[in-house]
């Protein structure tokens, strides 16, 4: 990140809105919009958004796996068989 060019105060993207927009694309990096000095938000180009949102998905199955795999190796788990005679007890599904 360029502090000198990817922090900026919100009046200068309102301002400069359709320059912004071409460097984000350009750059492909996001800029933080402050507020009284303060960030208050984010702004980036969609390419790069929908990047940082497959990349989150990707993490959260590994953890799902990873919790998985230390679920069996702790003994955690139960046949599948026995989990769904469960279900149908419980609901009255027939077999």
């Amino acid at each position: 990140m360029n502090i000198a060019r990817d922090i900026q105060p919100l009046t200068y993207f309102r301002r400069q809105s359709a320059d912004v927009v071409k460097r984000l694309k350009a750059t492909r990096r996001p800029m933080v919009l402050t507020v009284n000095g303060k960030a208050e938000l984010v702004v980036q180009d969609a390419v790069s958004y929908q990047r940082l949102l497959d990349i989150a998905a990707q993490a959260d199955a590994r953890e799902g796996i990873r919790q998985g795999l230390e679920d069996v190796s702790r003994g955690r788990t139960r046949p599948s068989r026995e989990v769904f005679d469960e279900i149908r007890r419980e609901y009255g599904i027939p077999r």
